[in-house]
């Protein structure tokens, strides 16, 4: 079964990261009805702005929590698809690189 790794948009501008295992259309139908309560349905109106699939819930789980740690910036530049910012954005402070941060099949939606 496929998983999936989502990031929403709010009408404050703030970014919700998500993992379900539900068609991402079912998903998104599900925050904007506001049923489940939480972060995004106290900001509603969502749009997705991003979306990947996984064959395996255990790599998508381990992506979501990646993304959530990432700041505005790389989370942006992820929707946008701009790899080179991303890697970028992913350099420490001494100038070494983290580990890749997504498959480059991933892709926005």
């Amino acid at each position: 079964m496929a998983a999936f790794v989502y990031i929403l948009r709010c009408a404050d501008g703030s970014y919700y990261v998500g993992f379900t295992r539900r068609p991402p259309d079912e998903r998104l139908a599900i925050h904007r009805s506001g049923a489940v309560k939480g972060y995004a349905s106290s900001r509603l109106p969502v749009e997705m702005v991003w979306c990947a699939e996984f064959d395996r819930d255990a790599e998508a789980f381990a992506v979501e929590r990646q993304i959530k740690g990432w700041s505005r910036a790389k989370k942006e530049a992820l929707i946008a698809g701009d790899w080179d910012a991303i890697m970028r954005l992913a350099r420490r402070r001494g100038g070494r690189p983290f580990a890749a941060p997504l498959p480059r099949g991933s892709s926005g939606r």
